[in-house]
């Protein structure tokens, strides 16, 4: 798709440039604080803004990085048992550690690609025994021209540009994303950095999760996204990448970091089924 990792070997033979800052822009400087490494792609622990140092940790990646494949257009997914190891990055980007994911708390791939884990440990845990903290997930919508970095845990990389455009709709094969963000010039992402977050420079805050790029010019078809206006008109371009944004999952959570779907304001997508009994905290 997705920017999750098929072409590895493409990548490895790139040499000394994935290393630390992309090329294209010499600033800011790299931080890797929060940073996830995941089997197949990148996350980032992040919190909610009302979140509390004592809630079980939240890791946000994208929805097609589920271990158990990508949702189906439609799907949501919601409080399922997981068991997925993951390592935290620290500022420089060594390894802090390694940390558990024991829930699946919400992932879809329909009008967003994204996906939440909650962890066996709470912020504050995670403080203590690593030094690791989390970044905020940004409760507003991104704007056009923020300057935003995204940072992969995958391969401890930095692309650094600006929200060129926000995209009404973006297609790929059978899956539609809303509010889509595409980059200017510089964020030229490749599969392994799928749900790196997409992090406004100026406030250190995630405004979404890196996920597709047109690899061949295609249109709409599996690893070529297209865009697709409100008027139904199409369009495509190879090298062109995106993200979606997050400031919606905010309003769909609770106090203690618990999932609530039927919140006023919560617009993330529903499952069309009754929700399964929650997993206790």
């Amino acid at each position: 798709m997705f920017r999750r990792l098929f072409t590895i070997l493409a990548v490895l033979l790139a040499g000394p440039a994935l290393a630390g800052v992309s090329a294209a822009s010499a600033a800011p400087a790299a931080d890797y604080s929060g940073i996830v490494k995941l089997s197949n792609c990148s996350g980032s622990l992040v919190r909610l803004p009302q979140s509390d140092e004592f809630d079980r940790a939240l890791v946000l990646t994208n929805g097609h990085c589920l271990e158990s494949g990508m949702p189906e257009a439609g799907e949501v997914l919601v409080n399922r048992p997981a068991n997925r190891k993951m390592v935290l990055l620290g500022a420089d980007g060594r390894e802090l550690g390694q940390i558990r994911a024991t829930k699946l708390v919400y992932a879809t791939m329909t009008d967003t690609d994204v996906a939440l884990y909650a962890l066996d440990s709470s912020y504050r845990e995670i403080a203590r025994d690593f030094g690791g903290h989390p970044l905020t997930v940004a409760a507003s919508p991104a704007n056009v021209g923020t300057p935003v970095s995204v940072v992969s845990g995958y391969f401890t990389r930095t692309w650094n540009c600006s929200i060129e455009r926000v995209v009404y709709s973006v297609r790929e094969a059978g899956w539609t994303w809303k509010d889509s963000i595409r980059y200017a010039p510089g964020c030229d992402t490749v599969h392994g950095t799928s749900g790196s977050p997409i992090i406004d420079q100026g406030s250190r805050e995630v405004v979404g999760i890196n996920n597709t790029g047109n690899d061949n010019g295609e249109v709409c078809t599996f690893n070529n996204p297209c865009e697709v206006d409100e008027n139904g008109v199409v369009f495509a371009r190879k090298g062109l990448t995106y993200g979606q944004q997050t400031y919606r999952i905010p309003a769909c959570f609770a106090k203690n970091n618990q999932l609530s779907l039927v919140r006023d304001g919560c617009l993330l997508p529903k499952p069309n089924v009754a929700l399964p009994v929650p997993i206790p905290a």
